[in-house]
């Protein structure tokens, strides 16, 4: 795998993973609108764990939190914010496991990485995120995040395992829905994504087991840096930008690229 593919895979996953964009349905796009390879399972692996520390790290006061409540929680006590906040994001993951296992067993997810798929995803969702974005109103913050919140938001999230819909898209726009406030819809989005990442992370890894070499482990290196430096920047520029803009500039881009995208399946 050449060092510009190698490159250019990493960025658009870091940058797009946590914009409402969609990141899979761009690493779809780029063999199959340019004609490159497939990056393989083993590159997957890597720029998803690349992104992965990114959040971890941008959010790493809420994952401490998370993280001294799970020794609670697995004894059976949600008695602390820590233990509360491990079971909410445990509970919305369940409803993006459950379908993804469903996807994967039928083998229905072979079919849904064609370019009018995406079109005509990145162009609903873009308009769903902006009707949500726009119409939502502001009853809520993170703090008040609850079960039945975590449930509604999770089978937002699994809507994303079609491409194009975008993870963080997708939940934002059930956030919304609910009533969060932009930070906080995005916040909980973030938040979400570290036991989704994780769990796609070690998936993967166990279908490569055994099939990595040298070559491979140092590409593998380094695209996950990468990812790891344009996830931080991305998120963490978007979240400034969330303070004094809407979620409007990417569903203008959504709107765009989807019309592009279809203009190209369907010419």
């Amino acid at each position: 795998m050449s060092l510009f593919h190698l490159i250019l895979v990493a960025l658009i996953q870091g940058i797009t993973e946590f914009l409402p964009v969609s990141s899979s349905g761009h690493l779809i796009l780029l063999p199959a609108l340019t004609g490159m390879e497939d990056q393989g399972q083993m590159i997957d692996i890597a720029v998803h764990v690349g992104t992965l520390f990114a959040v971890m790290l941008y959010f790493r006061s809420d994952v401490q939190v998370a993280a001294t409540g799970l020794p609670r929680l697995v004894r059976g006590k949600v008695d602390t914010q820590g233990a509360w906040l491990a079971l909410l994001l445990i509970v919305s993951t369940i409803p993006v496991l459950l379908f993804g296992l469903a996807l994967k067993l039928t083998g229905f997810d072979a079919h849904l990485r064609s370019v009018a798929l995406i079109g005509w995803t990145m162009l609903i969702f873009g308009i769903v995120l902006y009707w949500t974005d726009q119409k939502g109103e502001v009853t809520k913050t993170a703090p008040q995040w609850s079960i039945k919140d975590a449930v509604t938001m999770g089978v937002w999230q699994a809507l994303a395992l079609i491409p194009g819909t975008s993870r963080s898209g997708a939940t934002i726009s059930g956030a919304r829905s609910l009533g969060y406030a932009r930070e906080d819809a995005a916040k909980l989005a973030m938040l979400m994504s570290i036991p989704t990442i994780l769990a796609s992370g070690l998936l993967l890894g166990y279908e490569v087991v055994g099939d990595a070499n040298l070559a491979l482990a140092k590409d593998a290196a380094i695209a996950a840096v990468l990812s790891f430096i344009a996830a931080l920047f991305a998120l963490s520029l978007m979240m400034r930008l969330l303070k004094s803009v809407s979620f409007t500039p990417y569903v203008i881009y959504r709107i765009f690229l989807g019309i592009a995208l279809l203009g190209y399946a369907y010419s």
